[in-house]
């Protein structure tokens, strides 16, 4: 890709798409000396989710999951009128890779469940979909920012285990959006 964009007028070269969520397009961005996530908030439908004011949600529930502790990649500038964000980019596999390549590891899912732990004390889920976590350094990383208040059908042992592996619920997934 040959494009940049802006975050508060200060200019980011984007390398390459990472991805599309609910609410916004993922760049991995750079501005000549380090990389970074430039995040774009999109308006696009979705039938299972509503979205109030996606920025301000973005930057609430940053702050959210950052007082319960939760790792994840430091959100570094935000463009409120251009609705971006620019987040640390955290280098990794993402545990949908992992489960695709047979390179899942127990630890892993223990990782996420000390996250479950702080999560639930709070009363408070997070979208669990493994393209939503990195793995760097065998630590794992939540990257999006996204939180809910709690509710036991969308907790981790109710939705997110089924996509932790091979299961028939992944594999659909992975038919339906390759």
């Amino acid at each position: 890709m040959d494009k940049a964009m802006t975050v508060n007028d200060n200019e980011y070269r984007i390398v390459k798409l990472l991805g599309k969520g609910k609410g916004g397009y993922s760049y991995l961005a750079q501005d000549g000396a380090k990389q970074y996530v430039l995040k774009q908030i999109h308006y696009e439908p979705c039938d299972y989710y509503q979205f109030g004011n996606k920025i301000e949600a973005e930057i609430r529930d940053y702050e959210r999951l950052k007082a319960i502790g939760i790792k994840m990649p430091a959100m570094l500038d935000v463009d409120v009128k251009n609705e971006r964000i620019l987040k640390e980019y955290i280098e990794g596999d993402t545990i949908y890779e992992l489960v695709l390549q047979d390179k899942m590891k127990a630890d892993y899912v223990e990782q996420v469940r000390g996250m479950c732990a702080l999560l639930y004390a709070a009363h408070t889920n997070i979208d669990y979909f493994p393209t939503n976590f990195v793995v760097q350094n065998e630590e794992l990383y939540y990257i999006d920012f996204e939180c809910n208040d709690y509710m036991e059908e969308w907790n981790f042992e109710n939705w997110g285990i089924r996509y932790w592996s091979k299961t028939s619920d992944f594999l659909r997934y992975v038919e339906e959006h390759s």
